[in-house]
């Protein structure tokens, strides 16, 4: 085996998808050239996750070949996240991890026998660390754990509130209608636009990262070209960096392995082929009584086959595990022992194991993009539902422009800081149209079919993602001579 010559420093957003993909990121980029090392530098996250916390404990228990994990310190007094400024103070707190990364950098290059370092590699929410990058006179590449329609899209924001001001956004976004955006084939609805904006307290932080952005070599989208084809055909030719689309990038050894994990794996065993509908929200998904009761009335009166991940809101305290242990008072008396024979409800779930089983048919996903990529990977057709963030817009990209997905409720959103504050309240009609719309639709299967195919096929020794992950390569290892 060739010795590493060459150090990469990865930072990842601290939070379980960009992690997770980020780590999955690295260990492509090591298995394509074996001189590589790279060190992840984890920022543990300002408040309690479990999922987040069990993943980075994970990774300190099973070491990976050529990536070694190094937990940033913290402040004694880190800042805290404000619930009416969410989006500047996560950003304050990850600024204030830019002089530990200074300090082990510089160990790094001073260390004797250790290969040179060549560069970084920082979320999209981390980009305050290409200042710290061109400290050293290292380049910067970007992680995008998105899609490329969204990254261009707000590449369309910043510019407009840059060469007019936040408020021609605020007017876009509170418009009526549609509006075409660079990155899409067909009119966005102005409520998406105006759900994924975060017009009260992300357009400041959009700027400055934008800024930070055009100083990095190239950006990495966890996405292929055979997906998103007119997006990533769409960014400027100049004036900004390099775009490599080199996805899918997936967990895909997620086997389930626990008892409870085993038992949904044993009970979906007995079920017929693509009979069953999965349910799951992510690792931060989850609804309030009402609506929790009203996905239970739909389940029960349909007869449809299921299983449920279902969750408690959660806390920015360390209180709260996310997981429901105990459904008394949140499912409706006595749905446990009336569904026995057709669902399952389960806490957390084994997600790519389940969307791997041929007995699952449906996917009702928030669409979270990681979500996304592992549902078209196993062929597994969606129905949008959508919660936070950017995920309405990856609902309108997955139903209105690419077919690949149904519509169960694509306008809903909710407060992530506040769950409760949102009102709207999904049906259990709503909800069995939508299930019976994506059990049933033969067209978005067949697509969903033959995206699967494509995604492999990307990935695979002569396919788009593997030629771009190749240049890739290429060019951080150019940074050694």
């Amino acid at each position: 085996m060739a010795k590493a010559v060459a150090n990469l420093v990865f930072i990842p957003a601290p939070a379980v998808g960009h992690i997770i993909s980020t780590v999955e990121m690295a260990k492509v980029l090591v298995n394509r050239d074996q001189r590589l090392l790279i060190n992840v530098l984890i920022i543990n996250p300002p408040y309690f996750v479990l999922a987040l916390t069990t993943y980075i404990e994970t990774l300190a228990k099973n070491p990976i070949e050529r990536i070694r994990f190094i937990e940033l310190p913290q402040d004694q007094t880190p800042p805290k996240l404000d619930s009416k400024a969410p989006v500047t103070s996560f950003h304050e707190f990850i600024n204030s991890h830019c002089k530990y990364v200074r300090n082990i950098v510089a160990d790094m290059i001073n260390e004797p026998h250790s290969g040179r370092v060549v560069g970084f590699v920082v979320d999209i929410v981390c980009t305050s660390m290409i200042d710290v990058a061109n400290e050293f006179d290292l380049p910067t590449y970007v992680f995008f754990t998105s899609t490329s329609a969204y990254l261009r899209f707000n590449l369309y924001i910043e510019t407009l509130c840059v060469d007019q001001n936040q408020d021609a956004v605020v007017e876009l976004a509170n418009s009526e209608g549609e509006v075409a955006l660079p990155g899409f084939v067909n009119s966005v609805p102005t409520k998406v636009v105006r759900a994924v904006c975060q017009l009260d307290v992300g357009l400041d932080f959009l700027v400055d990262s934008f800024k930070n952005l055009r100083k990095a070599k190239g950006i990495m989208v966890n996405t292929f070209l055979e997906l998103e084809t007119h997006a990533i055909k769409s960014f400027p030719d100049t004036n900004f960096p390099v775009v490599y689309p080199v996805g899918p990038v997936l967990k895909l050894d997620g086997v389930a392995g626990k008892a409870d994990d085993m038992d949904v794996i044993r009970w979906l065993d007995g079920q017929p082929p693509s009979s069953v509908v999965l349910l799951c929200f992510g690792s931060t998904g989850s609804f309030d009584e009402v609506q929790v009761k009203e996905i239970a009335r739909d389940l029960e009166q349909s007869g449809h086959r299921f299983v449920w991940s279902l969750r408690r809101p959660p806390s920015l305290d360390q209180s709260s595990k996310g997981v429901v242990d105990n459904y008394d008072g949140v499912l409706p008396n006595g749905f446990l022992e009336r569904t026995t024979r057709i669902g399952k409800v389960i806490g957390w779930a084994p997600q790519v194991s389940l969307l791997a089983h041929e007995a699952v048919g449906g996917f009702v996903s928030h669409c979270g993009w990681n979500s996304i990529l592992e549902s078209l990977w196993f062929g597994v057709p969606m129905a949008t539902w959508p919660l936070y963030a950017e995920q309405q817009m990856n609902a309108f990209q997955m139903v209105m422009e690419l077919g690949l997905a149904v519509d169960l409720k694509l306008d809903y959103k909710i407060d992530m800081f506040n769950p409760s504050a949102n009102t709207v309240i999904v049906t259990a009609e709503e909800i069995e149209r939508g299930i019976k719309r994506v059990m049933e639709d033969n067209e978005v299967r067949a697509k969903v079919k033959e995206m699967s195919k494509l995604s492999r096929a990307t990935v695979a020794p002569g396919g788009s993602s593997y030629a771009s992950v190749g240049y890739l390569v290429e060019e951080i290892m150019s940074n050694i001579i």
